[in-house]
């Protein structure tokens, strides 16, 4: 088998650019180990708990023990399935801020600046807002990924926006249009009820076109020829083959597993390759390097009146709400239910926003399991821009064997300095006046928790990944001993060989990570047909106007 670009991956960025490129009239072939992605756990918005927890969808990664974090494993979740993590996520679409692309540009990943992205998301983007106000010359209206927004029924949604204003915060339209700073309703990946993954909006078409084909295999490693990468060695039925590629092989396997076939290669850092009995190819010591995730906790309140969610999370309801959902799309199942959320700065003197909240209308866990008191609501939130720093390191050369997954969360003063912070205004904020017709008490942290050591203790016990984690092929400039691809996101020291996914964030970015990450493959789909890039954008985005001496 070959084809003019391979990609190994169908996930968010792979998918983009299997689409992107066999629009172009290249010959694709897509690699992906996971299954297909039908059936109601995936493409129903709220059983968004379900496929997340699964192993026939996800590949079941777990961190070592974290030290900061009381010696806790944590689940790292990662899409084993057409679509990849787009499939099994929250269907959250956040952009990120404009400071966050420009913080990429300044660090060696020329091009990337906001006004070289934004023209990108206007391309992938089909935005309806459903009527409810918004920024619509920032938004793109003709792309293939539809983005749209909840309902927003429940009364907590506005309650949450209310309160947020109340206690002296920006309200935003859209934070994904010129002003991200602020409380207001949130986005979400859903079209007409159905969950619209990076599988749904780019690979079917793209599968539909006779240049573009998708293989079931898993990928055991990069062949390299003379110095140039000329196709994918994979298994597939008891099998090792090699699929070839006649202009370039693709990595877009997450950021937990590029790196990991990377050094399967031979290219990362030498010594570590060495202790594995791999040869070394390119030594490239920041594979793997860089890893950088998202916190979070979630806050929860016992609610005074019975609107939350919770009226439904019983199997009576639950069937009612699938069946409505399975014959029309429509009602709660149609919806991932985080439909007001805010991004505020943690003090003054911080640019733009570093904190992040999802509210719901219910308190439960990401693995399903609802808070013990019934009914109540809750806000996730944490720290943007943690200063720790992690590796992806293997464990063996085993293709099979998952690589060692080590965040090293909340190792610096800075990371519990913020999340104090974090959880001390989440607390002003459901005290304001709009919530005082719903709260009861505070479930979690607990209002009895107020020192900075009873705030550190529920952290350390109770923060959980939000599942973004990013930057284990560092995008820099093609000198920087530390960068492993170029800005046309092309391995340094490889020929014809590209990352594209979220491993290349040279930082994570404000917010979830899979509109990041399909820009990625959107933009990288440019470079990979040798095509200028899209001219860059002249719109300025808001700032506040007194961030040096204000909080908020």
């Amino acid at each position: 088998m070959e084809a003019d670009f391979v990609i190994v991956g169908a996930g968010s960025a792979g998918c983009a650019m299997a689409y992107r490129l066999s629009e172009a009239g290249a010959s694709v072939l897509v690699i992906e180990h996971g299954g297909s992605d039908a059936g109601p756990f995936i493409q129903m918005p709220a059983a968004l708990s379900y496929p997340m927890n699964m192993s026939m969808y996800d590949w079941g990664f777990q961190t070592e023990p974290e030290p900061h974090l009381g010696g806790r494993r944590l689940v790292t979740p990662r899409g084993k399935v057409i679509g990849g993590s787009s499939s099994i996520n929250g269907m959250v679409y956040v952009r990120g801020h404009a400071r966050d692309f420009d913080h990429w540009a300044e660090s060696g990943a020329a091009g990337w600046g906001y006004a070289d992205v934004l023209p990108y998301y206007k391309r992938m983007e089909s935005w309806h807002d459903g009527g409810h106000g918004g920024d619509p010359a920032w938004r793109g209206t003709d792309g293939p990924m539809y983005v749209t927004r909840g309902p927003r029924r429940n009364p907590l949604y506005q309650a949450f926006v209310d309160a947020g204003r109340q206690a002296g915060y920006e309200v935003t339209d859209d934070y994904n249009g010129e002003k991200q700073e602020g409380f207001g309703p949130f986005e979400q990946t859903v079209w007409k009820g159905r969950r619209w993954s990076a599988a749904n909006a780019y690979l079917r078409p793209a599968l539909k076109r006779p240049n573009c084909e998708l293989v079931r295999a898993l990928a055991r490693k990069i062949v390299i020829e003379d110095g140039r990468a000329t196709g994918v060695e994979v298994e597939r039925g008891g099998q090792v083959e090699v699929i070839r590629a006649r202009r370039e092989v693709v990595l877009a396997a997450s950021s937990i597993n590029s790196p990991k076939l990377l050094m399967l290669s031979g290219i990362g850092p030498a010594a570590h390759l060495a202790e594995h009995g791999l040869e070394v190819i390119a030594d490239r010591p920041g594979v793997g390097q860089n890893l950088q995730d998202h916190l979070e906790i979630y806050f929860q309140m016992a609610s005074k009146q019975p609107i939350t969610l919770y009226r439904y999370w019983n199997l009576f309801w639950k069937g009612v709400i699938g069946a409505q959902w399975l014959f029309t799309k429509t009602g709660l199942g149609a919806s991932n239910n985080f439909e007001s959320c805010a991004f505020i700065r943690s003090r003054a003197g911080v640019e733009y926003p570093d904190i992040q909240y999802h509210f719901l209308p219910m308190a439960v866990r990401y693995d399903g399991k609802a808070a013990a008191e019934g009914h109540g609501f809750q806000a996730h939130t944490g720290p943007m821009r943690s200063p720790s720093r992690g590796e992806i390191t293997l464990k063996s050369a085993d293709p099979k064997a998952a690589p060692r997954i080590f965040f090293n969360y909340m190792s610096t003063e800075q990371d519990w300095v913020d999340f104090r912070t974090c959880l001390r205004l989440t607390r002003e904020i459901f005290a304001q006046e709009a919530f005082a017709p719903y709260v009861k008490h505070e479930i979690l942290p607990g209002a009895d928790r107020t020192t900075d050591d009873e705030l550190d203790g529920f952290v350390r016990e109770h923060a959980e990944s939000a599942y973004h984690p990013c930057g284990t092929c560092r995008m820099g400039a093609a000198d920087d001993p530390g960068a492993v691809v170029d800005p046309h996101a092309r391995v340094i020291g490889v020929d014809r060989l590209r990352v594209a996914d979220s491993s290349i964030f040279p930082r994570i970015t404000n917010g979830n990570l899979n509109a990041p990450s399909i820009l990625v493959g959107e933009k990288v789909s440019d470079h990979l047909l040798g095509r200028d890039a899209l001219p860059p954008a002249n719109d300025r985005p808001w700032m506040h106007p007194d961030w040096k001496s204000s909080q908020r």
